[in-house]
């Protein structure tokens, strides 16, 4: 089993990405909604919850998992994958490569939510990859409960979106890194608003391929993980948009198992 968590309902979109790819492994998707969003908490709270997420999907039977969050991502992957067995997946470092390699001029523009551009792990990724290029970023902190909301094509969305992208289209950048995997369901109205010559960067698909490489080039940890049976997505709070949300992501409905509160207890994961 793929284990997959997210802050919310974004993640749904690398849950997708995977079962496009990879068909014949089950999935294990837990979505935060309880908890949501994750871009406005301090490091140590979204730690803290990044580790109780990973120690919940393990409990379900995941072999790998998949930081499907780039807040959670930016802040505690390194600290998951010193803490964990496993092999853990996070959004930022394929996307990274994927932008690197499709950039003509090596003007890269970055959204994300407030933590994930605070912590600068987008412009140290890529500068490590390529010193000469710059980086632009942009913190979008209403685009997350927008999505959450539903607001997909609200009038309202686009107007904020056109404030937030205006100066990185004033900076002229080619290539363009959608930093939280809330984002691809916005996909189509920031394409317009940031160019349509800008080459955008789908994290949700680029880490997909990144585990389906891994698996081919590792078949003893692909013979662990289980083909039959059906996929589980779980949230820690259901509400109306979120299923509607699923339904979108997926093309079908999507039954959202909701996980008890005290699931998440520290004295439950020790």
């Amino acid at each position: 089993m793929i284990g997959i968590f997210d802050s919310g309902v974004g993640g749904m979109t690398v849950a997708r990405a995977v079962e496009q790819l990879l068909p014949q492994y089950r999935i294990a998707y837990f979505g935060d909604l309880a908890r949501t969003p994750y871009g406005s908490k301090s490091p140590e709270t979204i730690i803290a919850y990044a580790r109780q997420n990973t120690e919940f999907l393990l409990g379900q039977g995941a072999k790998i998992i998949i930081v499907a969050c780039n807040t959670a991502a930016s802040v505690a992957s390194e600290i998951l994958q010193q803490e964990f067995a496993e092999p853990i997946f996070e959004v930022i470092s394929p996307a990274v490569t994927k932008a690197v390699a499709a950039s003509r001029s090596g003007r890269i523009g970055v959204i994300g939510t407030r933590a994930t551009i605070k912590s600068g792990v987008y412009e140290k990724k890529i500068l490590d990859e390529q010193p000469e290029y710059t980086v632009y970023s942009q913190a979008c902190p209403l685009l997350v409960p927008l999505v959450e909301e539903g607001w997909l094509n609200k009038r309202e969305t686009k107007m904020i979106l056109r404030r937030y992208l205006q100066p990185l289209r004033l900076r002229q950048v080619d290539t363009f890194v959608l930093g939280c995997t809330h984002y691809p369901l916005l996909k189509e109205l920031i394409q317009p608003r940031i160019g349509k010559r800008v080459t955008i960067i789908d994290s949700s698909e680029v880490v997909a391929e990144s585990v389906a490489l891994f698996l081919e080039n590792n078949p003893a940890i692909a013979q662990q993980l289980e083909r039959n049976g059906e996929s589980h997505y779980y949230v820690s709070d259901v509400t109306d948009a979120a299923v509607d949300i699923a339904r979108k992501v997926f093309g079908r409905p999507i039954t959202l198992e909701k996980v008890a509160s005290d699931i998440f207890n520290r004295s439950h994961l020790s």
